[in-house]
């Protein structure tokens, strides 16, 4: 049995990580601690705010008590918004925290990039456009070209949390660019778990979301993986065929 804890800001879009874990179809647990949020807001310092060292270390006991190996701080927008260095540093202190492997969505977007080989990719996000710019420049600090970026002007994660299958492929086809090797949709207030194979399905290349990401970099901390066709490319690698 292997458990990878997640803090998880708020409340929103927190079931895909039950849907992930059986999708999983293995001896894999992902508890999930809700964090304090502050105002939710997809504004900078708002977001500053919500990934404050103290709001983080006030659920990592709650982890450690259900067995977590390593610990996910799962938000992109609360960590990209520190920059590449501050970001760092948010999970070096989280890792310091929980006693465990530490890392957050940010970078596991970064990771996943790597991991799949690709170098261009575009930007698909629920944000105002100048979050979803950080973001971007997250993604280009870690080294991938960012061809496209797409804000939808969404400020805050509970009304993101309201979006189903029809407003995400909306928003990942009106975001692709026909150089993007892969598509990023980087919210974990937004439901995706459901609908990875539709969104590779439709748009013909590898797609990565929010908390798809989390879970493999979660498994990336403890050294395991997982053969999961239904999360996308990224648990198989497999070649993706447009339909």
């Amino acid at each position: 049995m292997t458990a990878l804890g997640f803090l998880y800001p708020g409340h929103s879009a927190e079931d895909d990580y039950p849907r992930i874990e059986m999708l999983l179809d293995s001896d894999i647990r992902l508890p999930v601690v809700h964090t304090d949020i502050g105002e939710d807001a997809h504004r900078v310092d708002a977001l500053l705010e919500m990934g404050a060292p103290g709001r983080l270390a006030a659920g990592v006991e709650e982890l450690r008590l259900a067995g977590a190996e390593a610990v996910v701080w799962a938000c992109t927008s609360a960590s990209f918004v520190f920059g590449w260095e501050g970001a760092h540093e948010q999970v070096r202190g989280l890792a310091v925290a929980a006693g465990l492997p530490a890392s957050s969505t940010s970078f596991a977007f970064a990771h996943a990039v790597r991991e799949l080989g690709v170098q261009r990719v575009a930007v698909a996000a629920t944000y105002p456009a100048d979050v979803a710019e950080h973001f971007a420049a997250f993604l280009k600090a870690a080294g991938a070209e960012v061809v496209s970026v797409r804000g939808s002007g969404i400020v805050t994660a509970a009304e993101v949390g309201t979006w189903g299958r029809d407003e995400v492929l909306a928003m990942a086809r009106a975001a692709d660019h026909p150089e993007a090797e892969a598509v990023l949709l980087p919210d974990t207030a937004l439901h995706t778990a459901a609908h990875v194979p539709d969104l590779e399905r439709e748009l013909g290349k590898p797609v990565l979301t929010a908390n798809q990401v989390s879970v493999w970099e979660g498994l990336r901390l403890v050294d395991r993986r997982v053969h999961a066709p239904q999360l996308g490319s990224l648990f198989t690698k497999a070649q993706v065929v447009q339909a």
